[in-house]
């Protein structure tokens, strides 16, 4: 309606001295609800997760985000629940922290559990308010980081609390592959909240404050009669060394979310994203004359894996992932003339660069990683075989070994293949051959790709000469060498289109760098399916 001068004594006049006062009052309520959720509503709480030597959430928040970034998500929220003690005390935000914020200026969604609030236990509103924030990064398309500090489901709440982490898992699932998902293990994490953690794609963990298991020591002890610790059956140390469940374990809480921040900058936002690029000086020509001499070419003697990385990438700089479990592989992340870029290669100086059960898994759910996120891969082989044993063969190491083989060729991101020394048998295959799909394929000079080693082929060929012979020895040391010369030498593999070029190690990098930039654009077309049937 157009208002006309009869209309106008119909509205109202705005007494702003009658409405300021109580507007004021109302932002100093707002306020006041500010600071004690950033205090705490009980300022010993505070005092006791110090005394215990842990920082609180927010505490975490403002050290792992950009200065002055974080927005947070449902502040106010409070539980609906009455009875056994809850309808006493309603504390805002039910003990979960959530929001959004800025690392080096790419956004990032993150929940952390108030340890302060409840034990940080998981209830029917502090599930919602993760839900809400797991989708919200989904959709946004921006990883999702969890920092986990609660003692688990909320008792008082019974099976809507179960119901909340059934929410969690099923979005953990969903959202895999799509945005990147990380837990930092800052406290208990306990039952249904280690299957949460699980699932996600890194898991970070602190000594001395950090603890993970399904069963905790007092359910062990009265079923099984073992005595144990929490730091003994799910400290750090047990899960980034024994168990494989964590990627890192850090001293202390500042060094591991100086980490994370870290490890986000190798990281696209989403799988619809290529990762960031980032400048470099390091020249991509530089050449790598410290590779010449690295590598012994006696293939029995070791050699550290880790100083032939650091020599081809930049800065010399590269993440290691599960660095103290599965050692006998290598798995990193890295930057060749600043692109990102996952190295998986054998360790000689671990059970001779073998590969076994934990090996493998290890090396195939870090090459699925970087295959949902866009992450070229290079493999770096030096591999007599897999590791022979009966404990190996019982526990399942054929179906173990064909993860990574799935994983390899499954992955349709650019793939290069690097044979620094030996390539014997299935391992060969496994570890991203030409065969099951790699891109390129380059060796250096003295490589052998065989079956099986020298000596151990004579033995086998030439059986009947080596048992007649006056002088075995001599014999079987000919029959090696007679082998090696005509099927293992490294042209063998060249002339048969199963390596493309046998390169001078010291222009690795270089040959690396250029063949990163020419598949960088690279594009796979699947077979339309479901999905596949992984090796469980």
């Amino acid at each position: 309606m157009t208002l006309t001068p009869e209309h106008t004594h119909r509205i109202a006049p705005v007494d702003d001295r009658a409405a300021t006062p109580d507007m004021r009052s109302l932002i100093d309520r707002r306020q006041r609800l500010q600071h004690d959720l950033e205090t705490g509503a009980d300022p010993r709480a505070a005092t006791r997760q110090h005394a215990g030597g842990k920082l609180t959430v927010r505490e975490r928040i403002d050290l792992l985000l950009d200065q002055d970034s974080f927005v947070e998500v449902e502040p106010l929220r409070r539980h609906r629940a009455s009875g056994f003690g809850l309808d006493k005390t309603r504390p805002h935000t039910d003990g979960v922290v959530t929001g959004w914020g800025t690392v080096d200026g790419r956004t990032v969604f993150l929940y952390g559990h108030d340890f302060r609030i409840f034990g940080g236990s998981l209830g029917e509103a502090h599930a919602e308010k993760i839900h809400k924030i797991m989708d919200m990064a989904a959709s946004v398309g921006a990883p999702l980081i969890s920092l986990c500090d609660g003692a688990g489901a909320r008792i008082q709440e019974g099976v809507t609390a179960l119901a909340g982490y059934g929410g969690i898992f099923r979005r953990n699932v969903d959202y895999s592959g799509v945005i990147p998902q990380i837990s930092v293990i800052l406290g208990p994490c306990a039952g249904g909240a280690a299957y949460s953690a699980a699932l996600t794609d890194f898991v970070f963990m602190v000594r001395g404050i950090s603890q993970m298991y399904v069963t905790g020591p007092d359910v062990i002890t009265a079923v099984t009669g073992e005595r144990i610790t929490h730091e003994q059956l799910g400290g750090a140390d047990v899960h980034a060394g024994t168990s494989g469940v964590a990627h890192h374990a850090y001293d202390d809480e500042q060094q591991c979310l100086e980490d994370l921040r870290h490890l986000l900058t190798y990281l696209p936002s989403n799988n619809r994203e290529l990762p960031p690029q980032r400048p470099t000086r390091d020249p991509v020509h530089r050449v790598n004359t410290a590779l010449v001499d690295l590598v012994p070419t006696d293939p029995s003697h070791p050699y550290d894996m880790r100083t032939l990385i650091a020599e081809i990438v930049d800065d010399h700089a590269f993440f290691e992932l599960n660095e103290a479990w599965a050692t006998n592989v290598v798995c990193a992340l890295a930057h060749i003339g600043g692109q990102p870029v996952g190295i998986i290669a054998n360790q000689p100086t671990v059970l001779a660069g073998t590969l076994d059960i934990d090996a493998s898994q290890k090396a195939a759910r870090f090459v699925t990683f970087c295959d949902a996120f866009n992450i070229a891969l290079i493999t770096v082989v030096d591999v007599p075989g897999f590791l022979p044993g009966v404990v190996q063969e019982h526990n399942g190491i054929i179906r173990h070994g064909a993860k990574l083989l799935y994983a390899y060729c499954e992955a349709s991101v650019p793939r290069i293949q690097l044979i620094v020394r030996k390539a014997y048998g299935g391992a060969y295959i496994v570890m991203d051959s030409r065969a099951v799909g790699a891109d390129l394929s380059f060796a250096w000079p003295g490589n052998e790709i065989a079956v099986m080693g020298a000596e151990a082929a004579a033995n086998v060929i030439f059986r009947r000469e080596l048992a007649t012979a006056e002088d075995p020895d001599a014999s079987r040391a000919h029959s090696a060498a007679r082998y090696r010369e005509e099927l293992a030498h490294p042209y063998y593999a060249a002339e048969r289109g199963l390596v493309d070029d046998v390169i001078d190690p010291a222009s690795t990098r270089h040959t690396l760098a250029r063949a990163l930039n020419m598949l960088r654009s690279k594009h796979a077309t699947l077979p339309e399916r479901k999905h596949g049937i992984r090796p469980m």
